[in-house]
C-alpha cells in the first residue's frame, strides 16, 4: 500500500517535487549505514549532516517564522495521488510527496521539537507585546520590592512584623492596643528623653503610635522586643506574656506622678474573689479574699463558657475524713468549700486550659476541644451569689466580647498565635496575623463548614479573599509563608451538650484567652487620642522615609521601563530574521536550551548589570553549548535532537545588540566525525552479528564427535544472543579465551580442564567462522587429553575429604554431648562436673563435623580469652549466651587430646543447691564491668514483674548481681518455674534516655509510662532524662519493669516528672523575667 504525505510549505527548491518517489530509509539518519556505506572511510560530509538532522535526505522542513511581518501566501493546489515505482522499489517503501499546503507540515510546539530548522516556540512571545516585556523581564532589574505595595490601606489596621517567633508577641500587642484606657495611659506616661531609646515605655509607646498613624501596612516592633530583651528565635506563651507584661506596665505606671495612671493596671484589670469554708453545723464561716487578672477555667469538648465558669465557681462538700474543723463548733463537722466572684473588673481575661498532660508519653499536648462563648456574656448570677443566703448585687455585669487569642497547630510546644479583636474606631473584626490584617465579616473563632457539602457559602468565599496588605502581598507575586498549619480535627464538631446552643454563639477549637469588656451604655471613649510628640516624631521619620523610598523607585522603575523598551525593538528585529531558508545557508549551530536561555535572561542582563555610564564596556556575555557537545568539544549526533540553526547575520547582531556570544559558536563542518564513526560501528554490527550468529548456529553441530573444538558454554550462550552482555558500545567483542572464560577450557597448566560442563563442542566449519572474527584465537581440539597434573590433584583431593570424614565421625562419636547439648540453655548436666569452653570454638566445631568437605577443622581450643590481666575470670553466668558454653569434664579431657585445650576452666554443684552450678575460679568485676561496658548497640534482657499492689511499695527484688566465687546459676528450667513474670530483648543505644526506654517498653510489654517502674541493679530509674550511657549500663545487662497498680498515686509520680520536664527557659534572662 502507497502512503501519503504532504510536504512542508516551505520546502526548498532543491528538494523533492510533487509526485517524486522518496526512498523510506533515506527519511533516517543513518539509512545509509550498511547500504551506501560499509566502512569508515567511506563517510562524506552529507552522512556526517544527517547525524545531525542538518542533510536534505532528513527532510526536515523550514518552518515559517511565526513572527516575521509578512507570509507567503498559500498555495492551493491539489496533491497526486499515484506514483510509478522503479523496478527495485516496493511499493511499501514509497512516499508520495505532495506539495498541497492544506495537507503540509504543521508547525507545533511537539513536532518541531527536534527540527533543527524551527525556530518557534522557544520564548519569543515574551518580547511581542510591552505588557509581556514588562512582567517577564522587569524582575530581572533587581529593583527590590516596590515600596509602594507596603502602603497602608486606608481600611485596614496596621500589622505587626514577625522576628521569627514572635507572634506571641504581635497577637498580645495588638489586643492591648485596642483597650483604649490602657492606650491612653501608655501615652500619657512621661520618659526622660535621656532613656527614649532604652526604654521599653517608649518604645511601646512608638509601637502604639505606629499602629495608629503609620502610613506602612506593617511596623517592625524589634526595638520594642530589645528592649524587653525578649530571645527573637524562642517561641512562648502568649497568656505568660500577657500577665508578664501587664505587671511590668503596672510596676512602670506606679512611677508616675498621676494618681489615676498609678492605679490604672489595677482599676481596670484586677477583679476580686473570695475562698470561703461555712460550717453546715453553725454557718460559721472561714473567708479570706484575693485578687486575679484573668480567670482560668477547664472545659471539656463543646463546652459552653457560662457551665465552665460555674464549674468554677461550684461548691464542695466536706464530709468524712475530708471533714472541717469548726472553731465555733470546736470539733469537726461537715462543711462546703467553696469560691466567689466578688467583683469584676471592667476587662475581663478568661484563659482556656487547653493544654493538658498526656500519661502516656509524659509529656503536655493541645486539646482539639471545642469551646463555645457568646459575645455578650451575663455574669451578674456569678458575682456573689454562689452560697444560700447571698444576695446577687444589682450592679451591671454584662460583658460583650473584645478580643480572641487563638493558637494554630496541633503541639503544645510550637506552633502560631493569632488574634481576632474588635476595633471600637471602626467598629469592626480583624484578624492579626503578624503582618497579615483581614477584615472579619463573619465566623468569629473557626471557620465551620457548611452542613451537607463542607464548601464555604458565598459571604465566606468573599472573606478568604485577601484584603489590604495581604492582597498587596499577593500583587507582588509574593505570598506569606504558613507557619503552622491548623489544628487537626480530631474531636466531633457536632454540639452535644444539654441545653441548646445560641446560633450567635462562637464554637473554637484554637481559642486560647478570651478578652471580654463591660458594657456601658453611656460610655463614650475618644478613639482619635493623640501620641506623645516624642514617639510621634519617631513615626513621622519613619513615614517620610518610606514616601522617598516610594520615590527613588519610581525614578527607577521609570528607566528600567525605557531600557526595556529599546531591547524589545531590537529583539523584534533579531528573531523576526534569524531563521535559514535552505541548507546552504550559512549559519551558526546552538543549543535549543541556550537559546532560550538568552531569550528568557541573558538579552537583558547587560541592561542592568552596570548603572554607571561613565564604566568601560563589559566583555561580552557567554552563553554555554555544552549540552551538544561531545567529550571531543564538537558536535554530538546524539544530542541532534537539542540542537538549532539561525543565520549567521542573526548571530552578528546578537553580539552587537545584547553583548551575548555563543560559546563556543560552531558550524556545519563541527559534527565530531570521531563520535560518528564509533556509532558507525556500532550500527554495523548490529547488522553484521546477527548475519554471523546464523551461520555459526547453522555450522556448529556438523560433523563428528571426534573433529571440532572446545569451547566455553558461558561465553558461546552469550555470544550467540542478539545482544550480548559482554559486547561494549564500538568495542570488539572478547575473544573466547578472555579472561573469565579461559578458565572454562584450559586449566592453570596450560592443559584441559577436568570441568566438562563448563566446555562444549563446535564443528571445523564453526571454528573457521569464529577464527575469522578472532585470529588470535587458540583453542583446543577435542582430541586433547586432560591436564595430568589436575588429574592427581584431584585424586588426591578426594583421598584427603575421605580422611576427613572418617575423622569427623569419629569425634562425633567422642564428643556426643557436646555436639548435640552445649549451649542449650534448657539442659542441665544434672549431677557431673563440667567445663567452660568459648562459643566461637565450639560453632567452628560444629560446622566442621557436619561438612568436613567444606569447612576446616579448628586448630586448637583455646580459653585465655577468659581470663583478665590479673589471672581472674572476667565472665560471668550471665554472658554465657553470647560468649561460652559448658559441656562435660569428660569430654574436656578429650578435646585436651584433640585440640590441645587449655587452660581448664571448671564449675561444680553448689554446696547450698544442687540444682546449681557456680564457677570455681574467682571472677574480677572490674575487668568484667569495663569489657562489658565497651559497646555502641546492645541488647539487654527485661523481666517484667506485673503489676504490684499498694503494699507492695515499698523495696523491690531485683535480679541478683552474680560476681565473685560463690556466685551461682539456677537451671533455665527451674528458674522458668520459679519466675512470676516473663523476660524480653531490647535493643538499646547508648544515647537513649530513660524516656525513650520506657517509650520503647510501652510498645512492647503496654505499660503505660507513667506506671512503670525501672530498677537497675538495686537502683530506680527516676530521671528520665538520664542517658543509658550515664546509667552504666552493660551489655546483655537485665532490668527489672514493675507495673504500678492504678489505685497508687499516680499524680505524685506525674508530679516528680514534670519537675524535670525542660521546656525552654521561658521569659528567663529578659526584662519580663524578673517579674516572674
Amino acid at each position: 500500500m502507497v502512503r501519503r504525505t504532504a510536504q512542508a510549505s516551505s520546502t526548498s527548491s532543491k528538494g523533492l517535487g510533487a509526485g517524486q518517489i522518496l526512498r523510506r530509509d533515506v527519511l533516517n539518519a543513518w539509512g545509509w549505514v550498511g547500504s551506501e556505506v560499509t566502512d569508515s572511510s567511506s563517510i562524506t560530509r552529507d552522512h556526517l549532516l544527517a547525524t545531525c538532522g542538518f542533510s536534505r535526505r532528513n527532510n526536515y522542513p523550514f518552518c515559517r517564522n511565526k513572527h516575521r511581518s509578512k507570509s507567503r501566501s498559500p498555495q492551493n493546489s491539489e496533491p497526486s495521488t499515484t506514483t510509478q515505482t522503479s523496478n527495485d522499489v516496493l511499493a511499501d517503501d514509497v512516499i508520495v510527496i505532495s506539495d498541497g499546503e492544506d495537507e503540509g507540515h504543521s508547525c507545533s510546539k511537539k513536532s518541531c521539537k527536534s527540527n533543527p530548522n524551527c525556530l518557534n516556540y522557544l520564548g519569543s512571545e515574551k518580547w511581542q507585546s510591552n505588557e509581556s516585556v514588562v512582567d517577564n523581564f522587569l524582575p530581572l532589574a533587581k529593583l527590590g520590592e516596590n515600596p509602594v505595595l507596603r502602603s497602608r490601606d486606608p481600611d485596614l489596621p496596621v500589622g505587626l512584623k514577625n522576628l521569627g517567633a514572635t507572634c506571641y508577641a504581635n497577637a498580645s500587642l495588638q489586643v492591648l492596643y485596642r483597650q483604649l484606657p490602657l492606650l491612653a495611659g501608655v501615652y500619657s506616661c512621661q520618659i526622660p528623653e535621656s532613656k527614649n531609646m532604652d526604654s521599653p515605655i517608649f518604645q511601646l509607646q512608638v509601637t502604639f503610635a505606629a499602629l495608629q498613624e503609620s502610613i506602612q501596612s506593617v511596623f517592625n516592633p524589634s526595638n520594642l522586643v530589645e528592649s524587653l530583651q525578649l530571645r527573637t528565635a524562642e517561641q512562648q506563651d502568649a497568656q505568660e506574656f500577657s500577665k508578664l507584661f501587664m505587671t511590668h506596665l503596672d510596676a512602670e505606671f506606679k512611677k508616675q506622678s498621676n494618681r489615676s495612671l498609678q492605679t490604672l493596671v489595677n482599676s481596670q484589670f484586677e477583679g476580686e474573689q473570695v475562698y470561703g469554708t461555712m460550717c453546715d453545723n453553725c454557718r460559721y464561716r472561714s473567708e479570706r479574699s484575693s485578687h486575679f487578672w484573668e480567670l482560668e477555667v477547664n472545659f471539656q469538648n463543646n463546652s459552653k463558657l457560662e457551665d465552665c465558669i460555674s464549674a468554677l465557681l461550684e461548691p464542695e462538700t466536706l464530709t468524712g475524713d475530708n471533714k472541717y474543723f469548726c472553731v465555733q463548733c470546736s470539733s469537726l463537722q461537715d462543711a462546703t468549700r467553696y469560691t466567689k466572684l466578688q467583683r469584676l473588673p471592667p476587662v475581663l481575661h478568661i484563659s482556656l486550659l487547653r493544654f493538658v498532660y498526656d500519661l502516656k508519653t509524659m509529656e503536655r499536648k493541645k486539646s482539639k476541644s471545642t469551646i463555645i462563648f457568646p459575645k455578650v456574656l451575663d455574669l451578674t448570677p456569678f458575682v456573689s451569689s454562689r452560697m444560700p443566703g447571698d444576695n446577687a448585687e444589682s450592679s451591671n455585669n454584662v460583658y460583650e466580647l473584645r478580643g480572641i487569642l487563638l493558637h494554630k497547630g496541633p503541639s503544645a510546644y510550637h506552633g502560631h498565635y493569632e488574634a481576632q479583636v474588635f476595633d471600637v474606631g471602626a467598629n469592626a473584626w480583624f484578624l492579626f496575623n503578624d503582618e497579615e490584617v483581614t477584615q472579619m465579616k463573619q465566623h468569629l473563632g473557626d471557620k465551620p463548614p457548611t452542613k451537607k457539602t463542607g464548601k464555604l457559602d458565598d459571604d465566606e468565599k468573599d472573606e478568604e479573599k485577601p484584603t489590604g496588605s495581604k492582597r498587596k502581598k499577593s500583587a507582588n507575586g509574593s505570598r506569606k509563608r504558613q507557619r503552622v498549619d491548623d489544628s487537626e480535627d480530631e474531636v466531633s464538631s457536632s454540639p452535644n451538650t444539654s441545653q441548646a446552643t445560641n446560633p450567635s454563639d462562637i464554637h473554637s477549637k484554637d481559642a486560647y484567652q478570651l478578652i471580654y469588656a463591660l458594657r456601658q451604655p453611656n460610655y463614650c471613649s475618644d478613639t482619635n487620642l493623640a501620641p506623645p510628640p516624642r514617639a510621634m516624631g519617631v513615626v513621622n521619620e519613619l513615614n517620610a522615609s518610606h514616601d522617598k523610598e516610594c520615590e527613588h523607585y519610581t525614578e527607577r522603575e521609570k528607566a528600567a521601563r525605557a531600557a526595556l523598551d529599546n531591547r524589545r525593538l531590537q529583539m523584534l528585529d533579531i528573531y523576526s530574521s534569524w531563521s535559514v531558508a535552505s541548507e546552504d545557508d550559512d549559519c551558526i549551530v546552538v543549543s535549543r536550551e541556550a537559546l532560550e536561555q538568552w531569550l528568557s535572561v541573558h538579552s537583558v542582563e547587560d541592561l542592568f548589570s552596570n548603572e554607571n555610564t561613565n564604566s568601560p564596556p563589559s566583555p561580552p556575555i557567554q552563553i554555554p553549548v555544552d549540552d551538544i557537545l561531545c567529550t571531543h568539544g564538537r558536535l554530538d549526533h546524539r544530542k541532534a535532537d537539542m540542537m538549532k540553526r539561525i543565520s549567521r547575520t542573526a548571530y552578528t547582531k546578537i553580539l552587537k545588540c545584547t553583548n551575548c556570544v555563543f560559546q563556543p559558536a560552531l558550524s556545519l563542518d563541527d559534527i565530531c566525525s570521531i563520535c560518528v564513526e564509533d556509532a558507525f560501528k556500532e550500527r554495523m554490527y548490529q547488522i553484521e552479528h546477527p548475519r554471523l550468529v546464523a551461520q555459526f548456529n547453522e555450522k556448529a553441530n556438523s560433523g563428528n564427535e571426534r573433529s571440532g573444538y572446545w569451547i566455553s558454554k558461558a561465553w558461546l550462550r552469550d555470544w550467540v544472543l542478539q545482544k550480548p552482555k559482554m559486547h561494549v558500545a564500538s568495542k570488539d567483542d572478547p575473544p573466547p579465551d578472555s579472561p573469565g572464560f579461559v578458565d572454562d577450557v584450559r586449566c592453570e597448566h596450560g592443559g584441559l580442564s577436568l570441568k566438562i560442563t563448563a566446555r562444549r563442542r563446535i564443528s571445523i566449519e564453526a571454528y573457521d567462522i569464529l577464527t575469522s572474527l578472532f585470529p588470535e584465537w587458540k583453542p583446543s581440539p577435542v582430541t586433547d587429553d586432560p591436564c595430568p597434573v589436575c588429574e592427581v590433584t584431584a585424586s588426591e583431593r578426594r583421598a584427603n575429604n575421605f580422611g576427613h570424614r572418617k575423622q569427623a565421625e569419629s569425634e562425633k562419636a567422642k564428643l556426643k554431648y557436646m555436639l548435640e547439648y552445649a549451649s542449650d540453655k534448657n539442659f542441665f548436666f544434672d549431677h557431673v562436673a563440667c567445663a567452660l569452653i568459648p562459643l566461637d570454638f565450639l560453632r567452628c566445631w560444629r560446622k566442621w563435623v557436619n561438612k568436613p568437605s567444606e569447612y576446616d577443622r579448628p586448630e586448637k581450643l583455646d580459653n585465655s580469652g577468659f581470663f583478665c590481666k590479673h589471672q581472674m575470670l572476667n565472665v560471668d553466668f550471665s554472658d554465657f549466651e553470647s560468649t561460652a558454653a559448658i559441656i562435660k569434664r569428660t569430654e574436656w579431657d578429650a578435646l585436651e587430646d584433640l585440640y590441645n585445650a587449655q587452660p581448664l576452666i571448671t564449675l561444680s554443684l553448689s554446696e547450698d543447691d544442687e540444682t546449681r552450678l557456680r564457677l570455681d575460679l574467682p571472677i574480677c568485676s572490674d575487668c568484667r564491668e569495663k569489657r562489658l561496658s565497651i559497646w555502641e548497640m546492645t541488647e539487654i534482657t527485661v523481666q517484667f514483674h506485673g503489676k504490684r499492689s499498694p503494699k507492695e511499695n515499698g523495696d523491690l527484688p531485683v535480679t541478683q548481681k552474680t560476681y565473685g566465687k560463690n556466685s551461682a546459676r539456677q537451671s533455665k528450667r527451674l528458674r522458668q518455674l520459679r519466675s512470676n513474670g516473663f523476660n524480653k530483648h531490647i535493643s538499646i543505644t547508648k544515647l537513649m534516655s530513660v524516656k525513650d526506654l520506657k517509650i520503647a517498653l510501652h510498645e512492647e510489654f503496654d505499660v503505660p509510662t507513667i506506671y512503670q517502674r525501672l530498677i537497675l541493679h538495686g537502683q530506680e530509674l527516676l530521671d528520665n532524662e538520664a542517658t543509658v550511657e550515664s546509667l552504666h549500663i552493660l551489655a546483655n545487662d537485665t532490668l527489672d519493669l514493675y507495673e504500678e497498680s492504678a489505685t497508687l498515686e499516680a499524680w505524685d509520680v506525674y508530679d516528680d516528672v514534670i519537675s524535670k520536664q525542660e521546656e525552654g527557659h521561658g521569659f528567663g534572662g529578659t526584662l519580663l523575667g524578673v517579674l516572674d
